[in-house]
């Protein structure tokens, strides 16, 4: 009965993605979101390309907005407030990277509606072929492998933890819960969170900005979750040469560091900051 109320409801949400060069990954989720039962939402997306080309879709509601490269938290920022500037009151922030199930768009709106003034979060796949151990699974478990399912923070070394991560999905995590961390991969809240909560942190050029905020709202009494019903498959690190790659553990370092320093424990601020400095990675970089 509740699913049929959202259907008639007048709800509307925005989508908000960022692209930067990699302009193929679009194809994807652009055809999943063609096929949602759904299709009372608009798509956000800001270009932060150097070199940009045109976005297009002849199906799809799309606001192209163009900007420079400022980082992620800069281009999911300019995707809020153009949709605020539209009128719309919930918003997706998703990885350009992923695609999504057919009745996605429908399930996240109603997890928003059930719980108002919260920042939501789903399950989330490896789209098949981008497992990180990739000679580990049969081919009837691609698809089924999971990325993320709930997460928290390890404050003793300052690592995110992904709850689930490599394991196949046999149902072990399709309990709706509360968590302490949601990726920024895929997170949907309502602009009572920007009112409390305000914008990404822009210092976070790339990792660690979903953290912050995640941080700065259970800091306001903000209740996150996970919903396993609301599910994607996302192509890992598409943005940094994929994961493991030296701007990857760049960018994750870097952050890191920043995160611990303005979170952390003292004892673990120091050997953050130790790690950082005689770590040689950034003596190549």
């Amino acid at each position: 009965m509740f699913s049929d109320i959202i259907e008639d409801m007048s709800h509307k949400i925005a989508v908000i993605t960022v692209v930067y060069q990699n302009y193929d990954v679009l194809k994807d989720l652009f055809n999943s979101l063609e096929k949602q039962t759904n299709k009372n939402f608009h798509i956000f997306i800001s270009d932060l390309s150097d070199k940009k080309k045109q976005i297009t879709t002849a199906i799809l509601h799309l606001t192209v907005i163009n900007g420079k490269n400022l980082g992620y938290s800069h281009g999911i920022n300019l995707g809020i407030k153009e949709a605020i500037k539209a009128g719309y009151t919930h918003f997706i922030v998703i990885n350009s990277d992923t695609y999504v199930q057919e009745n996605f768009i429908k399930l996240t709106l109603q997890s928003l509606i059930r719980h108002p003034g919260s920042i939501i979060g789903g399950k989330i796949y490896y789209a098949p072929g981008f497992e990180y151990h990739k000679t580990r699974y049969k081919a009837t478990d691609l698809g089924k492998v999971i990325w993320y399912s709930g997460g928290s923070i390890d404050w003793k070394n300052v690592y995110i933890l992904h709850h689930g991560v490599d394991q196949i999905d046999h149902q072990q995590y399709d309990k709706l819960t509360k968590t302490d961390f949601i990726t920024g991969c895929l997170v949907s809240f309502d602009k009572n969170i920007v009112d409390k909560v305000g914008y990404w942190d822009e210092k976070y050029f790339l990792y660690f900005e979903d953290a912050d905020f995640c941080e700065r709202a259970k800091k306001k009494g903000i209740k996150l979750y996970y919903d396993p019903s609301i599910i994607i498959w996302h192509k890992n690190a598409q943005s940094t040469d994929g994961s493991g790659s030296a701007l990857h553990q760049k960018y994750q370092e870097k952050n890191r560091l920043r995160f611990a320093l303005k979170y952390a424990p003292i004892k673990t601020k120091l050997f953050v900051l130790k790690n950082y400095i005689f770590n040689p990675l950034f003596n190549k970089l």
